[in-house]
Parts: structure tokens; sequence; C-alpha cells
């Protein structure tokens, strides 16, 4: 299943689930995460920032208000409304066609997108990602995972793609440097990377296939 048709899929789903998932309140470990990057972006002196799969806005809203010049993208016309109506700016895009300028931001934040790209565009989805940052930018990626499988869940309707933990670290390393790697046990396990940007260009890397 290419990109492309996962996209159509998803904002059909996104935009029949918004007002609910505009109602969830975020689990603690998860605002946990968020403050711990919002850290990371102080001691640096980022001061721009997007997120990539932004749904209804909280994690947009919340970097706003921290003072960081924020810019959404998600693929759902009704969580882009849901955006705007946070007072954010926001854009109808999927990573692949994210449409910024190189270097246009000093981090990415993205809690649980990519994990809807399949791994055959997943190194194009991590390099949009890379072009986007400044040399030296960070990039949070948040995943469920912990297991090499992808395709539509049956309960649930979306396509997901799940990495093992070696496996996504490999992918991250053909666009990024780690700076932090763990995992959360809850319920299923939550895989968060803290990447940056290499100030140089790095060698050609080809993740390794599934055995």
């Amino acid at each position: 299943m290419s990109y492309e048709e996962v996209v159509d899929s998803l904002r059909t789903i996104y935009d029949s689930r918004a007002d609910a998932r505009d109602r969830l309140n975020k689990h603690p470990w998860k605002g946990d995460e968020r403050a711990a990057f919002l850290d990371r972006l102080r001691v640096i002196g980022a001061s721009s920032l997007l997120e990539v799969g932004a749904g209804t806005g909280q994690d947009s809203r919340y970097f706003a208000d921290a003072g960081l010049t924020v810019t959404a993208v998600d693929i759902s016309p009704e969580h882009v409304t849901r955006c705007r109506a946070k007072g954010l700016t926001v854009f109808e895009r999927d990573v692949l066609n994210l449409g910024f300028a190189p270097g246009s931001f000093d981090a990415v934040w993205s809690m649980n997108c990519l994990l809807h790209v399949p791994d055959a565009e997943l190194p194009a989805a991590l390099r949009a990602v890379h072009d986007v940052l400044i040399p030296g930018g960070l990039f949070f990626l948040g995943l469920w995972g912990n297991a090499d499988s992808e395709g539509i869940m049956e309960e649930d309707g979306r396509f997901f793609s799940f990495r093992s933990n070696e496996r996504l670290l490999d992918f991250a390393a053909g666009s990024f440097d780690l700076i932090d790697f763990h995992v959360i046990s809850h319920g299923f396990q939550f895989q968060a990377l803290t990447l940056v940007r290499p100030a140089s260009p790095r060698r050609p890397h080809r993740a390794r296939s599934r055995s």
C-alpha cells in the first residue's frame, strides 16, 4: 500500500473522529515527553517549531504558549479546522509534501504520525523532516512499536507500520544523529527518539530489510 493511498484512507477516518479526539485527555507520560523536549529546545535557544501530524492541535498550542513560533501540518481538514480554532498556523499537508523551504525550523515535533508511513517510504519522510530543519535542529519522533509489522488493523481501519527498536533506529540513522532513545511501556510499547540534524551532510545509508 502506497503512502498516497494511506493518506486518502486516513483523511476520511480522522475527519470522522476529529470531535472525539479533540475531547481526549492527554496521558501524563505524553505530557512529560513534551515538557522534556521543550527543555531541550530552551537549552539550544530554539524559537521555531513545526508539528507534523498535529491532530486537533493540543501539542502545537502547548509549544506556542511556551513562546515558540509554531507551524502545524495535518492531513485531515477537520483537524486543521480545530487547530485554527485554537489560534494556530496550520496547513493541510502530509509529511512527504511539507512545502517549506530548507532550514525553515529550529525543531520538529511528531507524535504518532510517522507510524502511518509505510516502510518503503519512511526514509523519504525522514529526509523531508531533515530538510526543513536547520543544521543542529532537533526532531522528536514518537511512535508505537517494538515489532516489525505493517498493514490495516481490521478492528480500526487505519494503516500502521510498526518497527522493532533496532529497525527504527536504523531508519533514523539514515538522516539524523541520535541524542536520546527510550521506550515507555503503556500497554503497548512507545518509542521516543530525540534526533538532531547533523551539521554536515551524511553518507548514503540504507536501512536493513526485514528478514
